[in-house]
Formats: C-alpha cells, structure tokens, sequence
C-alpha cells in the first residue's frame, strides 16, 4: 500500500532527526570534556557522524538494492542541501550576515569541497564518454578522492591551529554530565541513525517505483533532504549558541566528508567502477553543487550586507537549489 510506505518515510525521517539531535548533543560534550575543541568538531566529528546517514544509505544502496544512482544521487543533492541551508542559517542570524561572521578557514574548506566535487563530476563525465576508468572493479578516482580527503583534512586541521574559532556566546555547563553515560547514549543515537539511513535506501527504491520519478530524482531531493535532517538541526542548534564557525563548519564539512563517500561506495560495488554505472542527469547536479560551493566562498571573501535580513549570497544559493530541484525533477 502507497500510504504504508510515505509511513515507513516518515518514521525513519523522525528516527534520523532525533538521533542527530542527540549525537550533536552528546558529540558537543565530548568536546567540550575532552578538550577536542568545538571547530574541529564541526568539520570533522559532527560533519562525520551526520553525515552517516548519507553514508549508510549509499552502502545499502549499493549492497541491497544494486542502486547506485540513488546513492550517487543522495550526495550530490545532500550537498545542495546543505548549501541551501547555509541560506536559511544567513536569513534567521539575528546579528548580520553569516557570510561576514564565519572564519576566514571556511574559505578553505568550502575550496576543498569543490575540488572533490569536481574530481566526482569529471569522472562521471570521462566514465560515461571515454572509458570507466577501472583498476579491477573500482574506479582510479576512489584512491584520488581518499588521498586529497585526508591531505584535506590535515590542511584544514594546521589553518584552525593557526586561527582559533570565535568563542561562543554563552557556555553550557557539562561538568556534571556522567562521561560512561554520554559515551553510550552517543553509541546509542549513531547505531539509530545507521539503522534509519539503511532502510532509507530500500524505502527510497520503493518510493521511486511506485511515483515513477526514477532513482536519480528521489536520491537527489527526497533521500538527499532525509538525510541532511541532522546537519539541518546541529547547525541550527550551534548558531542559536552563537557558535557561527560550528554551524558553518557543520554543512560545509559535511559536504567534503559526502565526496569522500563515493570511494567506499566504489569499493562495495562490485560489478565495476560506481561512477560507470549511474546516469549523466547527476552531471547537472554536481554542477550546480559547485556553482552554489563557489558562491559559499565568494560570500565569505567579499562577506556581502544583508538587506531585509538577506544578502545577494542567500538569494543566488536559494534560485540555484531550486533550478537543480527542477533539473532533477525533469530529468527523472
């Protein structure tokens, strides 16, 4: 029945939004109590643990259903996702433009996301006009994409050293909190989410079979905004902190950590080079997902003025997400 599976939609929706909640929870604890610091974090911890709904629908997507589109798909339009959100954190920040509050160290990481992302969208290209590019049954582009991941990350890593993050606004006060419990419950929340983000790639097959939108349609929007629900409510949570570089690193390294997804898809996937067997339609959206990565940086270097509570940045990230949403929608 049609109704029983948006049903089945919404719990595993419900599941995702409340255990990403907790993980950022007990993640910003953590932080705090160990002296991680929060900047590092925002791009590496909670980009890392909300995006493993991304991660483990792909790997279902891959593993169960041999839908690579829906995976490939759920990236690149998590990606858009997320950098459509950045406009809404820009609209709701009380205190001027986010653009013009974040560290200068987004810069980077937002010019890092965009070269994974293109490293992705030239190998779907090369795959789908050339040759697959092969070394056995995975693509060349899975040892690139994991290299500059972790050289990524180091970079990233020394530019926060040298740079401290804006300190928040206020302080919460975790010195009572039980460390045993915190680690558990963190447990708890991400197994959630692990669970939720694998049946969201059987529910996304089956939703795209029964509306006849196609795998690529659902996988960019529908799956793309169901997973993206824990980086929504982390960054939203950080800025009413005051904490501008735990939201914005929250989205952005959510994005880099996404592209690197795609090698551990490729390396599961074994009738060959992943990026060989999806459709050219996720062309369209990688580049849009550059264009709006390219305006991110762009607002952080010329940090713009908000009129009316927005600044030319949010608009152009909001008409770019909806043309892609069209795009996807059209091409389906």
């Amino acid at each position: 029945m049609v109704w029983l599976v948006w049903l089945k939609f919404v719990f595993c929706v419900a599941v995702i939004f409340f255990s990403g909640r907790a993980v950022a929870k007990y993640g910003d604890i953590i932080a705090i109590r160990t002296g991680l610091g929060r900047v590092w974090i925002g791009v590496v911890l909670l980009a890392l643990v909300t995006s493993l709904p991304e991660l483990f629908t792909g790997i279902s997507a891959v593993t169960l259903v041999g839908a690579p589109d829906l995976t490939i798909g759920n990236l690149f339009g998590a990606n858009a996702f997320n950098l459509f959100n950045l406009a809404l954190l820009d609209i709701t920040y009380r205190y001027g433009s986010l653009f013009g509050m974040a560290s200068p160290v987004q810069r980077l990481t937002g010019w890092f996301s965009l070269v994974l992302a293109a490293v992705a969208a030239i190998s779907i290209f090369i795959s789908s006009r050339f040759f697959d590019m092969g070394i056995g049954w995975i693509g060349w582009y899975t040892p690139v994409i994991i290299i500059l991941y972790l050289f990524f990350m180091w970079q990233i890593f020394r530019s926060q050293q040298r740079q401290p993050a804006r300190p928040l606004i206020e302080q919460p006060d975790y010195g009572g909190a039980n460390m045993s419990r915190v680690y558990l419950y963190f447990v708890i929340s991400a197994v959630l989410i692990i669970g939720a983000g694998t049946w969201l790639a059987v529910i996304g097959e089956e939703i795209a079979t029964i509306t006849g939108l196609g795998e690529s349609f659902i996988g960019t929007l529908l799956i793309g905004f169901s997973t993206t629900l824990p980086e929504i409510t982390v960054s939203f949570a950080a800025l009413r902190l005051g904490a501008v570089d735990m939201a914005v690193a929250n989205m952005i390294g959510s994005n880099l950590f996404n592209m690197a997804i795609i090698p551990i898809d490729d390396l599961l996937y074994t009738p060959g080079p992943v990026l060989n067997a999806v459709s050219t339609s996720h062309l369209f959206t990688a580049g849009i997902v550059i264009l709006m990565t390219g305006v991110f940086i762009a607002g952080l270097h010329f940090r713009p003025r908000r009129y009316f509570r927005v600044s030319w940045c949010s608009l152009t990230l909001i008409a770019l997400f909806l043309i892609q949403a069209y795009l996807s929608y059209t091409m389906a």
